[in-house]
């Protein structure tokens, strides 16, 4: 019987990278044996696409990835037959997002956005250098925001972002206004463009998170991987997939699952 083709999803912070300082090496012979069998490995990041083609740059990648937390899917030139690289815009573009927020502000809400801060400033913020820094504010679907007025406002904020069909988020620093959209949208997008290319060739998708910001990418796929990490129990597995949870955090767990599941599926 003729072995499935497999796409490999992946969050990146705590996940492939380490959570303490974003190195990634403890999964290179499982990144190795990815690229000699031709599997593509989808970067799926709430990073930005500047931040995303550095880690792609450091890892030789070359396959779609999305950015943003699901905001946008990136196709390279020539993946699916494209001639030029193509973006693909899931819920609200930024623009959108920051005329709706700019209205808002005009209605007195107080807030200071990626969009209102230099690099430098958001550098300070952050503890991002400024070349780190201009990578993040260079946004296609999100935006994120310190919030300066009070709580009872936050609550009038927020409603005026669903009354335009976009979303508060809270981070562990700053809020995102943001559309409707998860790391789903775009995995499921990139998986249909996959079935598509290998035609009758079975697919089966490996999807690999540590925190609850992945749980629908992780149920989007036929084996959901939980890497261990700081809020890898709160996610969830689904009883009825082959699913799996790592023993080593990080970039050394994601080594492990992944050369596990090659070699069950002979690669």
């Amino acid at each position: 019987m003729n072995k499935p083709r497999l796409v490999v999803i992946s969050d990146l912070d705590g996940t492939l990278l380490n959570h303490d300082n974003y190195r990634w090496e403890a999964a290179g012979p499982a990144l190795e044996r990815l690229r000699q069998a031709d599997i593509p490995l989808v970067l799926n990041s709430s990073k930005t696409a500047p931040e995303v083609r550095q880690v792609r740059a450091d890892l030789g990648n070359q396959a779609p990835f999305i950015v943003e937390n699901g905001a946008a899917v990136v196709i390279p030139p020539q993946t699916f037959g494209n001639p030029d690289e193509e973006v693909m815009n899931f819920g609200a573009s930024r623009a959108r997002v920051l005329a709706v927020l700019g209205s808002l502000r005009q209605g007195g809400a107080q807030f200071r956005g990626f969009n209102d801060l230099s690099a430098e400033a958001l550098a300070d913020i952050t503890g991002l250098d400024v070349a780190s820094a201009e990578r993040a504010k260079d946004r296609l679907g999100t935006e994120p925001l310190l919030w300066d007025g009070t709580d009872a406002e936050l609550e009038a904020f927020r409603a005026g972002l669903e009354a335009e069909n976009l979303r508060l988020v809270q981070g562990g620093r700053f809020f995102h206004a943001m559309g409707v959209f998860d790391k789903a949208d775009g995995a499921r997008f990139l998986l249909d463009k996959y079935r598509e290319q290998y035609g009758d060739q079975p697919l089966v998708a490996i999807a690999l998170g540590d925190s609850p910001n992945d749980q629908h990418m992780l149920e989007s796929a036929d084996i959901p991987v939980v890497i261990r990490g700081v809020h890898s129990d709160e996610v969830q597995l689904p009883s009825a997939r082959h699913a799996m949870r790592s023993i080593k955090p990080g970039p050394e767990g994601w080594n492990e699952c992944v050369l596990n599941l090659l070699f069950e599926y002979g690669y």
